[in-house]
């Protein structure tokens, strides 16, 4: 019985095709270069979140942040600094822990 062979065209994690290997199946994969690399996390990004959209869960919200990390390393951040600069602004124009929707304000 033959199998149907599926085309993804997708950044997969790093583990994926041993995975997929693991459970008997063949895959092809090739290393992306740099600026194609940055094109394809940025769209794991858009594919991550119209995910978390859809099903509003934890793991989708994990997955998301997995791709957060990767995308500031692939442009020379690395996991710490935008923890901190998260923080930072954190500290300096708050979280979103109050809720809180602008209505109006005036300009100058």
């Amino acid at each position: 019985m033959s199998r149907k062979r599926m085309i993804y065209h997708k950044l997969v994690r790093d583990r994926i095709p041993a995975i997929i290997e693991a459970s008997g199946r063949h895959c092809s994969i090739r290393v992306l270069e740099d600026s194609e690399y940055l094109c394809m996390i940025d769209a794991k990004l858009d594919e991550e979140l119209a995910e978390y959209h859809k099903d509003q869960n934890l793991e989708e919200l994990a997955d998301l942040l997995e791709v957060v990390y990767a995308a500031a390393e692939a442009r020379g951040y690395s996991a710490a600094q935008l923890d901190e600069l998260r923080a930072a602004k954190a500290e300096k124009r708050g979280a979103f822990k109050k809720r809180l929707l602008l209505i109006e304000a005036e300009e100058e």
